[in-house]
């Protein structure tokens, strides 16, 4: 009897979607908080564009700077790493093998079993120092083009969400009513955005949801509270 082939579909751009999140979440929040603190402290939104849109352009860069920092630093770190296993496989093999058992150990792979599997690594170097890397590390091999890859994505993502809350100011004169436009859009963005999150991430749509629009409304609030204080 046929059978139907088992299709197994897994999620494999969680880099990706991390790097999404970061730069989404921060630009949502920090220009909608900045956008709502200037309107309880000025009476035109020609003040709160420009500020806007230089915080949108310093948040983006500093930001994709970060997310290509930190990549070239998890590259680096591999590489080191991989560069010490392979000193450590041909200087020390012994203690090298007797790390590999120990790993088969914990699947319950007997002493008799393991000693094939430790001659077969012995004649393949290449395998036995990706096998280290991976399972007495835990470390996967970066993509090379991951931090300019890193870098765009998060940069791209702030710059989109920043200019949510920014766009009534452009559109309406009066920062007061500019202001209610941008809690309206930027609160439904959030909410969007919290529940796409969190259908990738398993924290769950709607607890995705309340959570991102919460942050980004206290974060807004306190701004403008704050500003409307000083002023």
């Amino acid at each position: 009897m046929p059978q139907t082939p088992h299709l197994e579909r897994h999620f494999r751009a969680g880099d990706t979607v991390r790097d999404i999140v970061i730069g989404m979440s921060d630009g949502l929040t920090v220009p909608f908080a900045i956008a709502a603190g200037l309107s309880g402290a000025v009476d035109t939104t020609g003040i709160i564009i420009t500020a806007g849109l230089a915080e949108i352009a310093a948040g983006a860069i500093a930001m994709g700077l970060g997310g290509y920092l930190a990549a070239r630093s998890d590259a680096e770190h591999y590489a080191r790493e991989r560069r010490r296993e392979y000193k450590e496989v041909k200087e020390i093999p012994d203690e090298e093998e007797e790390e590999v058992a120990k790993v088969f150990r914990t699947y319950g792979l007997t002493e008799q079993e393991i000693a094939p599997i430790l001659r077969a690594f012995t004649e393949r170097p290449q395998a036995w120092v990706d096998f280290m890397m991976r399972y007495e590390l835990g470390l996967e091999k970066p993509e090379p083009k991951r931090a300019i890859r890193s870098a765009v994505t998060i940069a791209g993502s702030y710059m989109a969400g920043g200019f949510v809350p920014l766009l009534p100011y452009m559109a309406v004169s009066r920062p007061g009513t500019a202001l209610l436009y941008s809690v309206i859009f930027t609160l439904i963005a959030l909410l969007i955005f919290g529940f796409v999150k969190g259908r990738f991430t398993g924290t769950g749509p709607v607890r995705g949801a309340i959570q991102t629009a919460t942050i980004g409304g206290l974060a807004a609030c306190a701004a403008f509270i704050i500003a409307k204080a000083v002023a």
